[in-house]
């Protein structure tokens, strides 16, 4: 029994590690400040955040402070320079939602040096469209800064401008719809061509009646930027692999 031992374990344990590594990064929650420790169901989920509810990392009450002006999330004020147009509000509702809801973020985790949180996302591929139209329904808004994850006066618990600064128009500070979605948060999103639908970029906005599109783009990039490299057939032959493997022990 030891040589159909051995040459199972020489072919199979590769292909089920590399499956095992792939899968976790598909199947995971960023530690971070109030993400869920593993993606699961949410019924209830607010609003903007319902397009997650099949499978989500946030909680109901975590989608419910999303929509707030100033909620317990982080103390972040949008209207720091005035009150933030509705339509403008709309995004960085839905980039909230995006950023606590969603469990396709895995190819873009990276460690943090935060002391709230132990992970983060960087160049997360954004779709052209929500870039664009992000910075659109921006444009005649206000900002003092181009960066809003540090550099705060946060002397009433509350992020104002830092002195010195200035109220400027949007399109003052973000002088292209690329600058804003890359610098906005430290590069936690990368402009990209693609468009949605393309399999190439996360959507921010999309309709969950007809699925979530980032579970293949998170599948692409996970595979390194390339198509899956292991069919589900393949997957499940895996499996029946495993079993044999271990019946052979």
């Amino acid at each position: 029994m030891a040589a159909p031992r051995l040459i199972l374990s020489c072919f199979l344990l590769p292909i089920l590690a590399a499956l095992a590594a792939k899968e976790s990064v598909l199947n995971m929650c960023m530690n971070g400040k109030h993400q869920k420790t593993e993606p699961g169901p949410e019924d209830q989920l607010h609003q903007q955040c319902s397009p997650w509810k099949e499978r989500a990392c946030c909680t109901f009450n975590t989608s419910q402070a999303a929509h707030q002006d100033v909620s317990y999330l982080y103390n972040f004020n949008w209207d720091h320079c005035g009150t933030m147009s509705a339509k403008c509000k709309a995004h960085f509702i839905q980039d909230t939602c995006l950023y606590e809801c969603s469990p396709n973020l895995g190819p873009w985790v990276v460690q943090a040096d935060q002391s709230w949180r132990l992970e983060r996302i960087l160049n997360v591929p954004l779709c052209k469209e929500d870039c664009e139209q992000w910075w659109e329904d921006c444009k005649d808004d206000y900002t003092c800064k181009d960066n809003w994850h540090k550099g705060w006066d946060w002397s009433t618990k509350v992020n104002q401008c830092p002195v010195g600064t200035k109220c400027q128009t949007w399109s003052a500070v973000f002088p292209q719809a690329k600058d804003m979605c890359e610098k906005i948060w430290t590069n936690s999103y990368k402009y990209t061509t693609w468009a949605r639908g393309s399999g190439r970029c996360i959507q921010m906005w999309f309709d969950a009646s007809k699925g979530n599109p980032n579970v293949a783009v998170a599948e692409y990039y996970a595979n390194g930027g390339q198509a899956w490299g292991v069919p589900p057939a393949w997957r499940s032959l895996s499996v029946t692999f495993a079993a044999l493997l271990f019946a052979l022990q």
